[in-house]
């Protein structure tokens, strides 16, 4: 919940100015049974004690990554902040075509996974959130891992953005879903009501401040939607790309470390690189990999794939970023994307 994860964060801040010292999750939650018992606080109470603990427990992971080397916690804003929310395990049980949440009730639902939910009675890290269109309950379950008959062959993927993903096998290569009609067309329609809804700004302030009407907050809800539908878009493509790569089962798949924040600093190709979800891929590539027995191999970060032939071996120093096609000097000629692939597949095998 966001107001308990500020308050805590604000309680964070303080005591270290004063003491020099963290507050641990448990001082935190003694503080937080008081402040439930201030006048003014008592709407609290309206909300499951396992939500707001839970937010200071998302707190305290976000402290901890800060000391491993991410950025320090922020203040989580009403605007820019998802809605979502933990719910307790032990009180979720799906019945019907209902799922059972503490402090809401039975609420109707749908589920688009051949499980039947309603055997299950150990539920992991329940969250509800609104994607922008509905909410949705995110649950871990236990599943038993089948063993899977592998391929002798492995699988370079080199990810790209002409392509999202070029592989070894021409088949598995996977287009740019942003590039299509129909992701073009929504994007348009997005940076069209976008403006329109600017400008409806600009004509409606007053002073120093932006006054907000009823067609602003429509024309916003407008935007949202169509975010949210361009997000599940390139999401099921990345899911459906990662799928088709797993179900080919060779027996390990071959992928650069990318160092995604620092291509994110490219000003010209950011925006690109953002909507092509490289992160993403890659999480749901290993996962997808650890379930079905099948070796993830990451390379180093500097390790030359675009520039070494793969036909005879010879690393190209001056190859540039423009010179989309690879020529050697042995006669090999092949597209810079596929001879990386080739290159990440045949990885410590030569």
């Amino acid at each position: 919940m966001r107001f308990v994860y500020n308050w805590a964060l604000a309680r964070q801040i303080d005591s270290y100015e004063l003491n020099s010292k963290k507050l641990s999750v448990t001082d935190l939650g003694k503080e937080l049974t008081v402040l439930k018992n201030t006048k003014g606080y008592e709407w609290l109470y309206e909300v499951s004690n396992a939500t707001l603990k839970e937010s200071i427990r998302d707190l305290d992971k976000a402290y901890k990554n800060f000391f491993n080397g991410s950025g320090f916690p922020k203040f989580k804003s009403k605007k820019k902040s998802e809605p979502r929310f933990y719910s307790r395990y032990d009180r979720i049980y799906f019945q019907d075509n209902f799922v059972n949440l503490e402090k809401i009730g039975k609420i109707k639902c749908k589920a688009d996974y051949d499980i039947d939910l309603t055997t299950i009675t150990k539920f992991e890290n329940p969250r509800v959130y609104f994607n922008g269109r509905v909410w949705v309950l995110s649950v871990g379950i236990e599943a038993n891992i089948k063993t899977v008959k592998l391929n002798d062959f492995s699988l370079g993927i080199d990810l790209g953005i002409s392509q999202l993903a070029i592989t070894n096998i021409d088949e598995l290569d996977t287009k740019n879903i942003n590039k299509t009609n129909k992701v073009k067309k929504l994007s348009k329609k997005l940076k069209r009501l976008q403006r329109q809804c600017s400008r409806k700004y600009i004509m409606n302030k007053k002073g120093e401040s932006y006054q907000k009407t009823k067609s602003i907050a429509k024309l916003e809800k407008k935007i949202k939607k169509l975010h949210s539908k361009l997000k599940n878009i390139r999401f099921n493509h990345i899911h459906q790309t990662t799928f088709k790569m797993v179900k080919a089962k060779p027996y390990r798949i071959v992928m650069e470390d990318l160092k995604v924040s620092n291509m994110m600093k490219n000003k010209h190709l950011s925006k690109t690189i953002a909507e092509q979800g490289f992160n993403i891929f890659l999480n749901q590539i290993k996962y997808k990999c650890e379930k079905n027995g099948i070796k993830f191999v990451q390379v180093p970060a500097f390790y030359p794939s675009s520039k070494t032939c793969s036909h005879c071996g010879t690393i190209k120093k001056d190859l540039k970023l423009s010179d989309r096609i690879y020529k050697c000097s042995c006669g090999f000629i092949c597209d810079r994307d596929k001879n990386a692939s080739y290159n990440l597949a045949n990885y410590g095998l030569v």
